[in-house]
């Protein structure tokens, strides 16, 4: 990967970055795109592999992937 690629990315990553209750934080909605993964599907499962890496390796799961959702619209105009 060129210093370039690498740079453009650390950029994305740090706009998509958040503060939620003062814990830095990134949504996997926001670095599905900026990794490539046009379907979510896909995406998920690459959370999934890292989720059970992690945990395999002793590492609290939970400090790391939070599992919050955003809200997002439906057809009938509902948000689920």
């Amino acid at each position: 990967m060129k210093k370039e690629q690498i740079q453009q990315l650390f950029t994305q990553f740090e706009n998509a970055r958040q503060q939620v209750e003062g814990i830095e934080c990134w949504s996997a909605r926001d670095l599905q795109g900026i990794l490539g993964y046009a379907k979510w599907d896909n995406f998920f499962k690459v959370i999934e592999k890292a989720r059970i890496a992690a945990e395999s390796s002793g590492i609290p799961v939970a400090d790391h992937f939070a599992g919050v959702g955003k809200m997002g619209p439906l057809g009938s105009g509902a948000e689920r």
